[in-house]
């Protein structure tokens, strides 16, 4: 496995940042192995995105990345919800989905193609991952959210010096994150308002995987999105089992979404 840690100019952010590639391409020859369907085909691109507190990490396993030849890519984004924000320098989404993307194509030779190109991310990056994956269709072709914070029905209406329940910071946060939140339920920022522009558009909308432990204070919204996308006919797939929101849970669900991710490969 291939280790860097980048650093460059974000245009969008208006600073130097950096992201973690990780890429299955030393294989090692002095040990016999039979190569599977995925190590057969060209390497695809999985960018992974932390979550609310988190910092860039690499949390696919090694095993993994070898096993399905991906390549893992996971960038700095702060507590941005990976949105584009008002003010200059909080361009998240815009660093996240063209700036990061074109990096990764331009250096690497990779996800050239939203059909070899994922998005996957935990709890605020859950978030990120639906959104910015529904935001750009065209570069992402599989959308995989762990118990995602699709807190957007629940921060709409907060006013100055709001705290609210279940949603772990205040209204100036929100704020300066999803812009005004009294329209925040019909703008771009809400997952919703994109699927129903992509079924208007007649446009492909990116496969999605959905999971959220029952015990987990976000299992609501989880669900809602998940009654949302049936009732709208989009074909996804949703997962629930007794858990809350840590560690132990995301262990569970990782291999999962990652043989999900790559369930039409033959073995």
């Amino acid at each position: 496995m291939a280790n860097f840690q980048v650093q460059y100019y974000s245009s969008a952010l208006h600073r130097k940042t950096t992201f973690l590639a990780a890429i299955p391409n030393d294989i090692r020859t002095d040990i016999p192995r039979t190569l599977n369907a995925h190590q057969k085909r060209p390497t695809k691109a999985l960018f992974i995105l932390h979550g609310y507190t988190g910092m860039m990490e690499n949390w696919v396993s090694e095993e993994l990345m070898n096993h399905y030849n991906v390549a893992v890519f996971s960038a700095n984004a702060e507590n941005s919800f990976y949105l584009d924000a008002e003010a200059t320098g909080h361009q998240y989404e815009t660093m996240l989905a063209i700036e990061l993307v074109d990096y990764v194509r331009k250096t690497f030779g990779l996800a050239m193609r939203p059909e070899g190109t994922y998005i996957a991310g935990i709890s605020m990056g859950g978030f990120g991952a639906v959104h910015t994956g529904l935001a750009h269709p065209d570069r992402f072709g599989k959308i995989a959210g762990l118990s995602s914070a699709l807190i957007v029905h629940q921060i709409a209406g907060m006013r100055p010096g709001d705290m609210s329940d279940g949603v772990l910071a205040n209204y100036a946060y929100y704020a300066g994150c999803f812009g005004d939140l009294e329209t925040v339920e019909t703008r771009d920022t809400n997952p919703e308002v994109l699927v129903r522009k992509l079924k208007e558009k007649g446009e492909k909308i990116p496969e999605i995987y959905l999971c959220c432990g029952s015990e987990d204070f976000l299992i609501e919204p989880n669900r809602a999105f998940h009654r949302f996308l049936t009732e709208e006919g989009v074909p996804h797939e949703y997962h629930e089992s007794k858990g809350i929101h840590d560690g132990v849970f995301w262990a569970e669900y990782e291999p999962k979404a990652l043989a999900w991710m790559f369930r039409d490969e033959a073995e």
